[in-house]
């Protein structure tokens, strides 16, 4: 699987903002923040799940990777050892032929020491033929493979789980993040500044309104269709999504295969620019190099997205605060 050199990164939480009076030890107390204070923390906690979302992502395919992995070197390490125990019975032959005909130090060439220097000494031997010389040195070099298959199964075994304990860490903060994100938003009286008002203007990019190819029609109905469906942590549907999830599933209507993540949609197509957006383009926010939220453009400055849990997959205008965190738009195909 191609991967994102970005799929390693690092993400941070930003720290978390009481809502009403705070009292300090002192027993002075804190104002509660104002309206302008609250719409920029409900933002950065907008952003903060998106990360956290695309970051859970990464760990799950990279569990899914390691455990792949480990299934095709345990098998390959069936195989060896399968291999060993097949020539077991000659190798012990000629093991104890070697130690009666010859001495201690012969025998521990087979049982001692390791295979490299097993594999060194095994052509000295003069009193075997060459034909167990060359039995003697497929063995040990079956022995040496065996174990480097063991340790490579136990490294990506081990790497596996780390990557399950991330995707975990990543849906825990999630958590937390959506509580004060609600928090936040009955502050705001429940006015979401991240939704605009509906306009019908398209905002500045061309091909709003333009006939679209069947393929793309396609895309676009198929993400309609999925309008007031839940937004799921890692979700691919059918019942739920995420944004790159959508995404993926809206793209593969078309016959095209989009990688998972938002970490490696942004490279899968052609950049557009903003005034040059059609619809079906797929839109990226936050970072241009490492975007954390993916949405698909509809025409008329609008797109169709999932944001986070507390919302279901909706079409929304751009205009305002999305438009304020565009980053980049690609056309995959």
């Amino acid at each position: 699987m191609t991967r994102n050199p970005d799929s390693t990164r690092r993400f941070s939480t930003v720290g978390c903002v009481a809502l009403g009076a705070v009292v300090l030890s002192s027993g002075v107390a804190l104002a509660e923040p104002t309206e302008s204070e609250a719409r920029e923390r409900y933002e950065e906690l907008q952003e903060e799940l998106s990360v956290l979302n695309e970051a859970y992502n990464t760990a799950q395919e990279d569990h899914a990777t390691a455990e792949a992995r480990l299934d095709e070197l345990q098998e390959q390490l069936d195989e060896a050892q399968d291999a060993l125990d097949e020539r077991s019975g000659r190798i012990s032959t000629i093991a104890q032929s070697a130690y009666t005909g010859a001495s201690q130090s012969s025998f521990d060439i087979f049982f001692g020491g390791d295979a490299d220097s097993a594999l060194q000494n095994i052509a000295d031997l003069d009193f075997i033929s060459s034909g167990q010389q060359e039995m003697l040195s497929d063995y040990v070099s079956d022995v040496d493979h065996a174990e480097e298959l063991y340790n490579a199964a136990q490294s990506t075994e081990e790497a596996a789980a780390e990557s399950l304990t991330a995707a975990d860490d990543a849906m825990t903060q999630g958590e937390s993040a959506l509580d004060e994100q609600a928090a936040v938003l009955e502050e705001l009286g429940g006015v979401d500044p991240t939704v605009a008002e509906t306009s019908t203007a398209d905002t500045g990019a061309s091909g709003g309104t333009a006939a679209v190819s069947g393929d793309v029609q396609a895309v676009l109905d198929f993400a309609r269709a999925q309008i007031g469906k839940p937004y799921v942590w890692g979700g691919t549907g059918p019942d739920g999504y995420d944004c790159s999830g959508l995404t993926q599933a809206a793209w593969a209507q078309a016959g095209v295969s989009l990688p998972r993540t938002t970490y490696d949609q942004v490279n899968a197509g052609t950049s557009v620019s903003r005034d040059q957006l059609q619809p079906g383009d797929l839109l990226f926010f936050y970072s241009a190099s490492a975007p954390s939220h993916v949405g698909i453009y509809s025409g008329n400055g609008k797109m169709i997205h999932g944001s986070n849990p507390s919302k279901p997959l909706e079409e929304i205008d751009l205009a305002s605060y999305w438009d304020s965190v565009f980053t980049g738009a690609v056309r995959p195909g």
